[in-house]
């Protein structure tokens, strides 16, 4: 593993992750995530504003009538998108919806549900769009299993908003004398399932025995924070996420006294909007209405809000993910 940079991942090969030189994130109050994945709706933000939406005649006409996009998420992985205490879905995935809602005069409809379902609830029309710090790569794009290189499924295309990588941490004062992945052969490794960063730690394993090293064992989690709460009760040494993410736990888990950032971010690339293949109309409507959001100023002000400038994009690109 080299201090190279990446992100979250889902699809087909069901990988999350995300990582880039995202800078340190600021985060506005907001506490610590919460569980999800439950596949209940979300009481999300609403941004329908059909009266002075300069892009809603782009929109598929079943949208418009509608007046909403339903959107599936994994609404525990702040600061990307996260319940408040009052249970509000908030983060930066919602904001940059809401501001794009105003240029579509829809609704984004946040819907709560495990990252490893977003795609196929896709396929199965659950959802209009998957918006969920979710990596653009090639797999997903085309259907491909990461992990046996086969076909299954149709592929989503992607709008990509943003650019972050992946990141390790520990608990606070024991970091294992961990500061590269390789040091991590011979540990334990607590690590959300089906994400980019689970993906990076069966590569490592894999590493660690081919190099004649003790393997890397991992348990996988549902949720970034059974991952968390693992480390903590001592069970595993290291967990990794997404940059953002990681930095949000570090700032903010136990007032900043649980956990600390290991060694440079790896693997950095764009996360997407996912949209089902034969959903073009869509997908062009929602790229528009990123691009107008950049030039006019209002995703830059998002982004500054959550401290990730670092992680910004400049235009809205369809499949830019290697």
């Amino acid at each position: 593993m080299t201090a190279s940079f990446t992100r979250r991942t889902t699809a087909a090969s069901s990988a999350k992750s995300r990582i880039a030189a995202v800078g340190a994130v600021a985060v506005a109050g907001a506490l610590l995530l919460t569980g999800c994945g439950d596949q209940t709706k979300d009481d999300g933000p609403s941004t329908n504003e059909t009266t002075s939406a300069p892009l809603a005649d782009k929109l598929p006409k079943e949208i418009r009538d509608k007046g909403e996009i339903k959107v599936g998420s994994d609404i525990a992985y702040a600061p990307v998108e996260f319940k408040d205490d009052s249970g509000k879905t908030v983060g930066i995935d919602p904001d940059i919806a809401a501001a794009m809602g105003k240029q579509l005069g829809v609704t984004f409809k946040f819907e709560n549900g495990t990252f490893d379902t977003l795609i196929g609830g896709l396929a199965s029309k659950r959802y209009d769009i998957a918006m969920s710090a979710m990596t653009d790569t090639k797999d997903r794009q085309e259907g491909v299993d990461a992990d046996t290189g086969k076909k299954v499924g149709a592929g989503v295309d992607f709008v990509d908003y943003f650019t972050a990588g992946v990141s390790l941490y520990t608990n606070k004062g024991d970091d294992q004398g961990i500061k590269t992945w390789d040091d991590l052969c011979g540990k334990t490794m607590a690590v959300q399932r089906n994400t980019f960063s689970h993906d990076l730690a069966k590569d490592q394993a894999k590493k660690c025995e081919k190099d004649g090293e003790k393997t890397l064992k991992i348990e996988d989690f549902a949720t970034n924070p059974e991952a968390e709460t693992r480390m903590r009760s001592k069970g595993a040494d290291v967990v990794s996420a997404d940059f953002p993410i990681a930095a949000y736990s570090v700032k903010n888990a136990g007032g900043g006294k649980y956990f600390e950032i290991v060694g440079d971010q790896v693997e950095a690339g764009p996360y997407g909007i996912a949209v089902a293949k034969d959903n073009t109309e869509l997908r062009d409507a929602l790229q528009a209405a990123l691009n107008a959001i950049i030039e006019n100023g209002e995703y830059k002000k998002i982004i500054e809000k959550w401290g990730v400038e670092d992680g910004a994009v400049t235009e809205a690109k369809i499949n830019g993910g290697s």
